[in-house]
């Protein structure tokens, strides 16, 4: 059968690729086009029609300066739809983006797979319309998502298990030894603290002046950026990461073991991190005014903004949110994580052992795939 597949972001493509493998395991014709990344590329055996590095942008103001841009590649993604005419359509969170594809599939007569819920229990839940319009089920990989679709008159909505967890188990186990690794990057000076300021240029040039200040107040400990794909070094100096040094050419996972904490801009990665057993400070700086975050509290429907902490359902790892994401703010919560004696990492640590027991071991994309492809079958 014949598959059309839209990632936005590096965290898509990874979870994207994962789920071509799948497919490719149930269904041994399967062909794919894209909109993605590498990783979708390498298991697709095919370069994505666009590159998700032409489609990330951050926030009203980075959309409005690219709206050109996002236009085209819209009326590109509805051609190339058109002109596949797939068996289905399988859209990886992005919303904004994806959910007008939907609509144009459904004009089609194309059926609409959702992998990754975009998360619109915490703001835009309007959108739950559209999703009930357009889209033939959900798969969800957070545990508490089909419980907030039932609430709002939507049933095709299942938890397949997250795939965070079989990504950071597989990368953690094939990583290099710590020597091996500290030789390979000239790291053996200092312990290391891990800065993962986001994939996207504008969350880079908001987040990495904050997090390179604030390790600059813990002179024993290196800092050490683990570069996004897609993201050249000149973006980093420009942003004032001086010496930091960028690590690139492994999986973020590959860096992380080898570190005593992270500062992690908030997304998936905070919950890599959690995953991989790694203290973090939760960084999002935006642009630092008090006011977006008396706008951010009334308009976001959930208390915590940070996957470790809405999976526990309490606070596992410390969110310093615009204003609140100061140099001496983050510095502040790290220290305390970067003491192998401390309580307060303890504590920690115990809540990530039971995010990972609430997350569960099902194989996400395993399960999505062969529901998929089941559902097209029956179909025929």
């Amino acid at each position: 059968m014949h598959y059309f597949m839209i990632a936005g972001e590096a965290s898509g493509d990874l979870h994207g690729s994962h789920l071509i493998r799948a497919l490719k395991r149930y269904d041994s014709e399967a062909v794919i086009n894209f909109l993605g990344g590498d990783k979708m590329a390498a298991e697709a055996g095919s370069e994505p029609i666009i590159h998700y590095r032409d489609m990330a942008f951050m926030g009203f103001s980075e959309v409005l300066r690219n709206l050109g841009k996002v236009s085209g590649n819209l009326s590109r993604a509805k051609a190339a739809l058109e002109l596949a005419s797939p068996d289905a359509l399988i859209l990886i969170d992005y919303p904004s983006f994806n959910l007008k594809i939907a609509s144009r599939a459904a004009q089609l007569g194309i059926p609409v797979y959702y992998y990754i819920s975009p998360k619109i229990w915490a703001w835009k839940k309007w959108r739950v319309r559209d999703i009930r319009r357009l889209v033939r089920c959900v798969f969800c990989i957070l545990p508490f998502e089909p419980e907030f679709y039932r609430e709002h008159d939507y049933r095709q909505a299942v938890y397949v298990g997250n795939p965070s967890v079989a990504e950071i188990d597989a990368d953690m186990a094939k990583a290099a030894p710590r020597e091996a690794f500290l030789n390979k990057h000239r790291l053996r000076d200092r312990a290391l603290i891990a800065l993962m300021p986001g994939s996207r240029r504008g969350e880079i040039r908001n987040n990495l002046p904050v997090m390179v200040a604030a390790t600059d107040m813990f002179p024993q400990y290196r800092a050490v950026i683990i570069g996004a794909p897609g993201i050249d070094d000149s973006l980093y100096r420009e942003c004032g990461s001086g010496n930091v040094p960028v690590v690139r050419d492994e999986s973020a996972t590959d860096v992380l073991v080898h570190c005593r904490a992270a500062l992690v801009t908030s997304g998936t990665a905070t919950l890599e991190a959690a995953l991989a057993g790694i203290t973090q400070v939760v960084c999002y700086r935006a642009n630092g005014s008090k006011l977006s975050y008396e706008i951010m509290s009334r308009v976001l429907d959930i208390e915590y903004v940070s996957l470790p902490n809405l999976i526990a359902g309490r606070e596992v790892v410390p969110e310093m949110l615009l204003h609140n994401c100061t140099a001496e703010l983050v510095a502040d919560k790290l220290g305390p994580l970067l003491r192998t004696d401390s309580p307060v990492r303890a504590a920690q640590l115990e809540g990530y052992a039971h995010v990972r027991e609430v997350l569960g071991k099902g194989d996400a994309a395993d399960n999505a795939a062969r529901i998929i492809v089941k559902d097209r079958l029956k179909a025929r």
